[in-house]
């Protein structure tokens, strides 16, 4: 059997090492006739979104590259079916495996899809039920046309049935619990990693972490202006240092938007450029808290113990809200981004992982190859 893998983002090379992982150590077992290769999008294309991630994760080289990079969406989408459907016709895989929400998930199981090819998506049913948002159409339509459905948890399972979707739907955890505590332990024993990260972060080690990245955040600058004087007012109240690996997009609007001089105003408003995934995970365990408008890091947060506010007025991840791991708050009212963090730092950290086990790449794989027998 060959598989194709299509990825393009740093949240879809971490979450689908585990599965590459699993089935490089079926490739390289002799008794089983199985091969895959990698189809790298490049919507992530600069050099600590992307390719420093491979190196750390000790995946193989994508053995193709398509070099789309930033545009529109119609045209970021149209240039990967285009690229994708290419290497399709030419490698005639029998199933594509596609992950989460992104322009590369949507063109890969599209182009999969009209090519009659078996179309599995990793991390189905998720739903913000927020149509501005463009990852909700992109999941929407991905679980529409997918073949076989990998829904993390039952509130997922329960979004496809309650959509007409009923077939092949598997609930197995999600890898991020894979990538997540395999990654933690390898990265905590390394002594360089260690020493970097405590040239970032403070003598007594407490600190919050800051992610945004965003576009319906960042793209609009009075959403962007109002998370900036949140976070300022933040920095005033509790007087703690504020960790932001600022992600390019990010960068590019608070210079358009003339507020990088704003934020750089604050001694306790620590920016650096963004991290390697092992620095990135330090940074997020020993965080006292998280601040994110990301859906990646709200699960890492969940898995790690670390409290973590949402700048979002929904989520895709209600099982964070729900265990007590993370909070949303609407960014329009600065106080309110005040009294969320006030109750995070006064919540228990006891809270139980809602996303698995740790074995979703194995037991993904297996199921994949049981369906491929019958």
């Amino acid at each position: 059997m060959k598989i194709g893998i299509v990825l393009g983002t740093r949240p879809e090379i971490i979450k689908l090492s585990p599965i590459i992982r699993e089935l490089g150590e079926l490739k390289n077992n002799s008794t089983k006739d199985i091969d895959y290769f990698l189809i790298h999008t490049n919507q992530h294309y600069s050099k600590y979104l992307d390719e420093i991630f491979f190196k750390e994760l000790n995946l193989p080289k994508p053995k193709y590259n398509l070099n789309v990079g930033s545009a529109s969406q119609g045209k970021q989408t149209g240039k990967m079916l285009e690229g994708v459907e290419e290497v399709l016709i030419n490698e005639r895989p029998e199933m594509v495996i596609v992950q989460g929400d992104t322009n590369s998930t949507l063109a890969g199981a599209l182009a999969s899809s009209k090519l009659k090819i078996k179309v599995v998506h990793i991390e189905a049913g998720l739903r913000s039920y927020d149509r501005s948002m463009p990852e909700e159409i992109n999941r929407v339509l991905t679980d529409h046309i997918s073949d076989y459905l990998f829904p993390p948890t039952e509130n997922a399972k329960e979004n496809l049935i309650r959509e007409g979707i009923k077939k092949n739907i598997f609930v197995v955890g999600n890898t991020i619990v894979d990538a997540t505590l395999q990654n933690i332990k390898i990265v905590e024993s390394k002594k360089e990693i260690i020493e970097d990260i405590l040239k970032v972060i403070p003598e007594n080690k407490e600190y919050f972490l800051l992610t945004l990245h965003r576009a319906e955040n960042t793209d609009n600058k009075e959403r962007l202006n109002n998370i900036i004087n949140g976070i300022l007012k933040i920095s005033e109240y509790y007087n703690i240092p504020i960790i932001f690996p600022i992600h390019p997009r990010t960068l590019k609007k608070l210079r358009e938007y003339n507020l990088l001089n704003k934020l750089g105003s604050d001694k306790n408003i620590k920016t650096i450029e963004p991290t390697g995934y092992f620095k990135f995970l330090i940074l997020e365990k020993n965080a006292k808290l998280i601040i994110t408008d990301s859906g990646g890091v709200q699960e890492e947060a969940c898995i790690l113990k670390t409290p973590c506010i949402t700048l979002r007025e929904n989520t895709e991840r209600p099982e964070t809200l729900e265990v007590g791991s993370n909070m949303l708050v609407k960014v329009e009212d600065v106080e309110s981004i005040i009294g969320a963090v006030d109750s995070m730092m006064n919540r228990s950290r006891d809270w139980i992982n809602p996303f698995g086990d740790g074995n979703s790449g194995e037991t993904i794989v297996n199921i994949l190859l049981e369906k491929y027998k019958n």
